[in-house]
């Protein structure tokens, strides 16, 4: 096969999306795509930061067709953004935020007044699978963002394998609702592309607080999966919020506890599935962490051990391509994940991993959200690594919480400092940067440091 559909819908009239509850047809999603392939200036790279997910997948589709570039970094910062400009001259920036303060030369995304013509001829693109869809980037060890190029072939390749392992090729189109951004490597896959190559419908819309997520779902008709992460569940069990009924939850970008699973699937009267994989790899494998701790991988990709790492090769995956965690292999289709590489914390000798370390804090009655790290990477002016948390907890106390981690924990790892905030300073896909936790700490030392 040398070219794959830009959309699996098989007829004008299907349901590509859904904006504030109203379907969008896969007639008018092509002709808002033609329309904007019109007006983008010359670029071939093109930085696509679109809020809204249907503008993303329109400016995506445009992109396709006319054989431009989509560029995904993992932020726009503006140092990020320097580094880009860098990379690719031509790149340009397309937008539908009027006040967006991106770098780049600007294209805005403008709602388009006409209606598809009825008597046009129905035919969908049909994009080469060597055509270059996307150039995503991973940070390096130096900060300089590292990128991975994606084919349409390979990218298509990989949401088409993982729907049935979803179950959303069983002949119901499902509503697909994110909480994650369209610009992340999981939401790209889970979000769009899933929605494009395999006949599902997507909610424009990106919820964040439980109540928008509920807004977000009855907004849209069943069968409705919810894609989302540990973060967004995590609220979510917590909250008075109801959820209307939900067929399927998707959930990546963090391993989840089986407690966790047991009780997301229990209280939602649903299944959760997780998904894991990489900005590099892409989606590759899938499990249901409330039955089993085994991941199995999506058809056709298999992983290698060579000394002491672990490698991801075949299926969709575009080259040999290093993992980032410790992976046990069982067979040639399973594994089990023990905890990210650079997860591994040293303190006085003592050897932990972050991994059981936020286990074990969030384990306790009254935390709501917690996380472990590194305060002094370099050992500091003692020489001693020392390790930091900073926990949601409103019931309790410092004194309360540190004793309570003296019962599951050696002393040695007992952080300090222990800092109590209302909520942690998370990303939009639920991730918590270093930085932002550095900084954390730091406001915290000195304002002690002053009282």
């Amino acid at each position: 096969m040398d070219t794959i559909a830009l959309l699996s819908h098989s007829t004008p009239t299907a349901i590509v999306a859904y904006r504030a509850g109203i379907p969008v047809t896969a007639q008018q999603f092509l002709c808002d795509a033609k329309r904007l392939t019109e007006s983008l200036p010359a670029g071939e790279h093109v930085l696509n930061v679109c809020a809204d997910r249907y503008r993303f997948t329109v400016g995506l589709a445009a992109c396709l067709i006319t054989g431009r570039v989509s560029l995904l970094p993992s932020t726009h910062t503006p140092e990020v953004i320097g580094q880009l400009a860098a990379f690719a001259p031509d790149a340009f920036c397309l937008t539908d935020d009027a006040h967006c303060d991106i770098g780049l030369p600007q294209h805005y995304y403008s709602e388009g007044p006409g209606q598809p013509d009825a008597a046009a001829a129905w035919s969908v693109p049909q994009i080469p699978v060597q055509q270059l869809a996307a150039i995503v980037f991973t940070s390096g060890s130096t900060g300089t963002p590292l990128p991975y190029r994606k084919t349409w072939g390979r990218l298509a390749g990989c949401v088409r394998d993982g729907a049935p392992r979803l179950g959303l090729l069983d002949g119901r189109s499902h509503t697909l609702i994110g909480t994650v951004p369209a610009q992340h490597m999981y939401g790209f896959e889970s979000t769009v592309l899933l929605a494009l190559v395999s006949g599902n419908a997507f909610s424009a819309e990106r919820p964040f607080y439980p109540a928008d997520v509920a807004a977000a779902m009855s907004a849209v008709p069943r069968p409705r999966a919810l894609i989302t992460t540990p973060v967004h569940l995590r609220a979510l069990l917590t909250s008075a919020v109801q959820l209307p009924s939900v067929d399927l939850i998707v959930s990546a970008t963090a391993p989840l506890e089986q407690d966790l699973a047991r009780e997301v699937e229990m209280k939602f009267h649903t299944t959760l599935l997780e998904i894991y994989g990489s900005t590099e790899t892409g989606q590759i494998a899938m499990r249901r962490a409330a039955q089993s701790a085994a991941w199995r991988l999506w058809p056709g990709v298999r992983l290698q051990v060579a000394g002491d790492q672990v490698f991801a090769h075949g299926g969709h995956v575009e080259q040999l391509t290093p993992m980032c965690d410790v992976i046990e292999l069982l067979d040639d289709e399973e594994f089990l994940l023990h905890g990210r590489l650079a997860d591994l914390v040293n303190v006085a000798g003592k050897r932990s991993s972050f991994g059981y370390l936020n286990t074990q804090l969030n384990a306790i009655p009254g935390v709501v959200d917690g996380v472990f790290f590194l305060r002094e990477t370099g050992g500091g002016a003692t020489g001693v690594a020392r390790l930091g948390a900073v926990v949601v907890a409103p019931t309790l106390s410092v004194a309360a919480l540190t004793e309570q981690l003296r019962q599951r924990i050696d002393p040695v790892f007992l952080p300090r400092p222990l800092i109590m905030v209302e909520r942690l300073p998370r990303n939009a896909t639920g991730k918590l940067p270093q930085q932002a936790l550095q900084s954390l700490a730091s406001t915290h030392l000195q304002m002690n440091e002053s009282t």
